[in-house]
């Protein structure tokens, strides 16, 4: 590996690990996190691009909006929600969601009335800096100095990695192994997509319908629905 793919990976690595670290051991108040989170979503990119300028062009036209290639994500989004909503009810005897609000709570000081906040913060603009970081930094830009095989596994293993200690707790081990499963396959597909239309929007269309599904249950469980 050259020295700019080395940067990306370990500064991904680096930001991962951080997060991991601040959620499984020093469980701030969710809205604390907040702009800490934002500040490294940045601050890495940033850094690579401040000393890679000839790169910069190409990043910027991840965030040109086109129209072609929106309807298929936009479908495949509304079946993501559908399946995940399907799945909750199918699994809610089998599968102990019972630590999911109190791990919220006591965690990260997320309550009933604060999740509805927390949601649309997590679905909207939290996942677009998750396509920002992991597809259009972690793998867009990571392919032009690796392999692609490299930036697909990298990028997808390193994003579910990334969930693990906000996952940790809620679910029993089988329940985790399929959720990071879920989240790695889901990081290949938001690659994928994002190869096919040349822009980070489709992958962030689906993963804003994956969260919507995710905090609709969310809801569910705060008894909000």
């Amino acid at each position: 590996m050259n020295k700019q793919s080395t940067y990306i990976v370990i500064s991904i690595l680096i930001f991962s690990l951080l997060v991991n670290l601040t959620d499984a051991v020093v469980h701030p108040d969710y809205f604390v996190k907040i702009p800490i989170k934002i500040l490294f979503f940045l601050v890495f990119p940033v850094i690579f691009f401040a000393a890679n300028k000839k790169d910069f062009d190409g990043f910027k036209r991840l965030f040109i909006f086109k129209k072609s290639g929106i309807l298929k994500p936009l479908l495949l989004g509304a079946a993501i929600y559908t399946v995940i909503i399907l799945g909750y009810f199918s699994t809610r005897k089998i599968i102990d969601f019972s630590n999911v609000t109190s791990n919220l709570t006591e965690g990260m000081g997320i309550t009933a009335n604060r999740f509805i906040y927390v949601s649309l913060y997590i679905s909207l603009m939290n996942s677009f800096l998750e396509e920002f970081f992991f597809r259009g930094y972690g793998f867009i830009t990571l392919k032009k100095y690796t392999t692609r095989k490299f930036a697909y596994v990298f990028s997808s293993l390193i994003f579910a990695g990334y969930h693990v200690g906000m996952l940790v707790g809620m679910f029993s081990i089988g329940a985790l192994c399929l959720l990071l499963l879920g989240l790695t396959a889901g990081g290949c597909i938001f690659n994928y997509l994002n190869e096919l239309n040349d822009n980070i929007y489709p992958s962030w269309f689906v993963h804003m319908f994956a969260n919507f599904g995710i905090n609709t249950v969310g809801l569910i469980l705060f008894g909000v629905l």
